[in-house]
């Protein structure tokens, strides 16, 4: 019989081993790396006023939307969502040495634990040309829910 206390009260020591990544390393690796992606950064940065179509059509690449107004000008929609879905799942073993009045024992068991997470992405910009074909106006409107 093996005693550690001086009382010859049980005692009991616990290793836990957990090995694992975290969620957000988890979402490192999955996240598409798109970089010809529509952005608000793109759209701040390379549209401007007095653009040619043919300019715009080379940045933001085509449109999801062309119309026109009652004086026959075109105007061009890029519409983009984006849905991300994430989910980390780690597991580990859990290993425990008891000491006790009664004798020595080993146990073993395993934990895991997980976490999903979904978040979507809007983002809208308008581009209205005059009437040669060239950036009049533009806007944009992002989202993130």
């Amino acid at each position: 019989m093996l005693k550690i206390s001086s009382t010859g009260l049980p005692l009991v020591a616990l290793l836990a081993v957990a090995a694992g990544c975290t969620a957000s390393q988890h979402v490192d690796e999955v996240r598409a790396e798109d970089s010809d992606r529509v952005t608000v950064g793109t759209v701040q940065k390379e549209i401007t006023m007095g653009m040619s179509a043919a300019e715009v059509a080379t940045v933001l690449g085509s449109p999801n939307i062309v119309t026109t107004d009652e004086e026959r000008r075109e105007t061009w929609i890029y519409d983009k969502i984006s849905t991300e879905v994430a989910y980390s799942r780690s597991g580990g073993t859990i290993i425990g040495l008891i000491f006790g009045g009664s004798g020595g024992g080993l146990g073993a068991g395993s934990a895991s634990s997980g976490a999903e997470s979904t978040s979507q992405r809007t983002l809208t910009v308008i581009i209205k040309f005059d009437e040669e074909d060239r950036v009049r106006d533009f806007s944009y409107h992002t989202s993130r829910f």
